[in-house]
């Protein structure tokens, strides 16, 4: 046995140890907090917020007790604790530089920035401000230079989505040694050289679509250095006795190429090497699918793309990239450049006989295509006044909001054309992709749905049970909810997400971000709606520029079909020739249709579903 005196001695030096321990760790705690809290103080000083996401719910004047995680985007380990977990601003239209303030975030472990207008390079040291991450998205920015090689040292990452940026430069091969990666995206950049070799299976050739020059594994093996042989040996010793003069000849030579390729690389930033490639096709012929159309070759549009320029892209998405092309004549087309397909040239000249059948004044019209080398060319007409996601979510100085009569065209053309592609052609075309980013508009704001059938041109399994991922990235509020768990699509997840659709158009919201809801709400726009109970709390959903113009029933009513739209159960959804129906109910008085504009015969059109339509009718009506 220890002697008393030892005993109490380790007794005291125990509990000694553990108070200081404890005092450690409690200033650890309180500084990690106040470190968090200037992180987001910064991070907000950093970067525009046109739209004031942050400016109206990041108020530093509270000091409560874990104030910080009623910010809108912020998620902390504890409600009551001020250590940020995850920061999501996605789609918020913010604009400058990464935000180097994000170190202080000490535990942070996502970090959403996608679908913003970021700029500039991506930190070198990037894995000394986000060192734990999980998850990254920097996707749909305007981020440019080459991917940071310190990258591979965020060991913890998951999920890394790059994608639909400007970046330039090799895919840095250390990234292949992050064991942990399961999801990583690199799509539609200026990238170029040897790809990483991944150790996830889970990581394919998408990865890396519309990229001017990657190859390595899942792509085009790398062309291989030539090997030197003993007659260039012989030939580069015997350069050693040319003389001083011949010499001083080929420096200036060098220099001389050397600043012609500066300035033609100064002429071409983008470097659409891709575009380039195609110098010796440009005599082929566009296939137009109207006579009224004049003919084209592909030298045309090239010239009239500015051989596709970045200067020139108006829109990309999981689909491709829109390019506008400005003809001679004055006129203006929207070229896509279609991510690789994997179809063979047989099945996409039928995809593209049974697109270019396809005509209603709703959808956008296929007017012609071209197949160069690997390129596949899909020509449209130019809709001037852009999507109708810009139009309601990033109006320039100046702008006025769309005014309710006019969303209420807009929703009812798209339902009709989207009603028409699933009840009138054959076979039907689910879109899979619905959006407002996909509903563009033309100079008399009617509505033009674009990229339908172009689904199965991006995966060889038959359309009706692709795995084509529903929306864009940045998009997943307008995903069915039981898309996530069958990865089946059907009409009635076109249906929801077209619901999303509507809700935007009444409520002026975003489908991701609510400026509307709480502080504390960290859900999409359908579940705030959702939420909502009894028709006071619902009709304080609409957008508050549209109320007391004599309409509030109109908008009450169109509120009431978006959020049927957006039901849980798929089975308790209307279809489209329904939705169609109860949209073209609420603006008869505004003669947006003619009577002969029902011409959709399906088996859905019997005297029972008639019926349920004119009590649906009613029931708004009543209501």
């Amino acid at each position: 046995m220890y002697p008393k005196n030892m005993l109490l001695s380790s007794r005291v030096l125990g509990s000694f140890a553990f108070i200081l321990l404890w005092l450690v760790l409690r200033s650890s705690f309180c500084h990690g907090d106040q470190n968090d809290i200037n992180c987001l103080k910064i991070i907000k000083d950093s970067l525009e917020d046109p739209f004031g996401y942050l400016n109206s719910t990041w108020n530093f004047n509270n000091r409560t007790e874990g104030f910080i995680c009623k910010f809108t985007g912020v998620e902390c380990w504890h409600p009551d604790e001020s250590k940020v977990l995850n920061i999501r601003l996605s789609d918020m239209g913010l604009k400058g530089p990464f935000p180097r303030g994000i170190e202080n975030c000490k535990s942070l472990t996502g970090l959403d920035l996608s679908n913003n207008k970021l700029y500039g390079p991506i930190p070198t040291d990037i894995s000394k401000l986000i060192g734990f991450v999980t998850t990254l998205d920097l996707s749909s920015n305007n981020f440019s230079g080459p991917i940071p090689q310190l990258l591979s040292n965020c060991t913890y990452l998951n999920v890394l989505k790059l994608d639909h940026n400007r970046l330039t430069g090799q895919i840095p091969l250390e990234l292949g040694q992050l064991s942990r990666l399961k999801e990583f995206s690199a799509t539609n950049n200026l990238l170029t050289g040897q790809v990483p070799t991944f150790q996830s299976k889970l990581i394919t050739a998408q990865s890396y679509a519309n990229n001017p020059g990657l190859c390595g594994e899942l792509l085009d093996p790398c062309e291989a250095s030539p090997k030197k042989s003993r007659t260039v040996i012989i030939v580069a010793s015997a350069v050693g006795g040319v003389t001083f003069a011949a010499l001083a000849v080929g420096v200036g030579l060098a220099f001389f190429f050397r600043r012609v390729a500066v300035r033609k690389k100064e002429e071409d930033p983008e470097g659409n090497k891709w575009a380039r490639s195609l110098k010796g096709t440009k005599a082929i012929k566009v296939s137009m699918f109207e006579k009224s159309v004049s003919k084209m070759r592909l030298s045309d549009l090239m010239k009239s793309t500015n051989n596709f320029s970045k200067d020139n892209v108006i829109g990309s998405g999981r689909t491709g990239t829109m390019f506008k092309a400005e003809l001679e004549d004055g006129s203006s087309l929207m070229v896509k450049r279609l991510q690789e397909s994997l179809h063979s040239e047989k099945e996409f000249l039928s995809e593209m006989a049974t697109l270019g059948s396809v005509r209603n004044r709703n959808l956008v019209p296929l007017l012609g295509f071209c197949m160069a080398k690997k390129e596949r060319l899909l020509v449209y007409k130019l809709m001037v006044n852009g999507t109708l996601h810009d139009r309601l979510h990033f109006l320039a100085e100046g702008d006025k909001p769309l005014e309710w009569p006019t969303r209420l065209k807009i929703g009812i053309g798209a339902a009709r054309g989207l009603a028409w592609l699933h009840h009138n052609c054959n076979p039907r075309i689910i879109h899979r992709n619905i959006s407002s980013k996909c509903i563009l508009l033309d100079g008399e704001f009617e509505p033009k749905i674009s990229d339908f059938g172009l689904a199965r041109l991006m995966n060889p399994i038959d359309t009706h049970l692709s795995t084509f991922v529903n929306g864009e990235f940045g998009d997943l509020g307008y995903v069915a909810p039981e898309y996530a768990r069958t990865l089946v699509a059907t009409p009635k997840g076109d249906v929801y997400s077209f619901g999303v659709v509507l809700l935007e158009l009444v409520t002026g919201e975003r489908p991701t971000h609510v400026a509307k809801a709480p502080e504390t709400f960290k859900g999409n726009l359908v579940e705030w709606t959702t939420q909502l109970s009894g028709n006071s709390e619902l009709h304080s959903a609409i957008d508050e520029s549209l109320l007391g113009k004599g309409v509030d029933g109109e908008l009450f009513q169109f509120l009431k079909v978006a959020c049927s739209c957006v039901v849980e159960t798929a089975k308790e959804r209307p279809t489209m020739f329904e939705v169609y129906q109860l949209l073209r109910a609420i603006g008869e008085n505004y003669h947006f249709t003619a009577e002969n504009d029902i011409l959709i015969q399906t088996e859905n059109s019997d005297a029972g579903v008639l019926e349920e339509l004119i009590v649906a009718r009613e029931d708004l009506n009543g209501n």
